[in-house]
């Protein structure tokens, strides 16, 4: 998914503020810009915690549980498959 990027003048910004913070809140991004020049960006927050919440939940399907710490006579690879 591609995130929109806008670019809007400060003034602009202030004086719509609601309706481009509900736009951040979609996942947009906001370049704010004066006199023609972008000076700072609005992006949205990120929640690390339901991101990492969400990778392990992708992993369980993956993944199966058993005994890890008993040696194995036989040679084994670990995949990169999730990154």
């Amino acid at each position: 998914m591609e995130v929109a990027m806008i670019e809007v003048n400060i003034t602009e910004f202030r004086n719509h503020l609601p309706e481009y913070l509900g736009q951040v809140k979609k996942g947009e991004d906001i370049f704010l810009t004066s006199r023609g020049k972008v000076v700072a960006k609005v992006t949205p927050v990120t929640d690390e915690r339901a991101a990492a919440r969400e990778a392990l939940m992708l992993l369980r399907g993956t993944c199966r549980i058993g005994d890890v710490i008993s040696p194995l006579d036989e040679k084994w690879e670990a995949s990169d498959a999730g990154s």
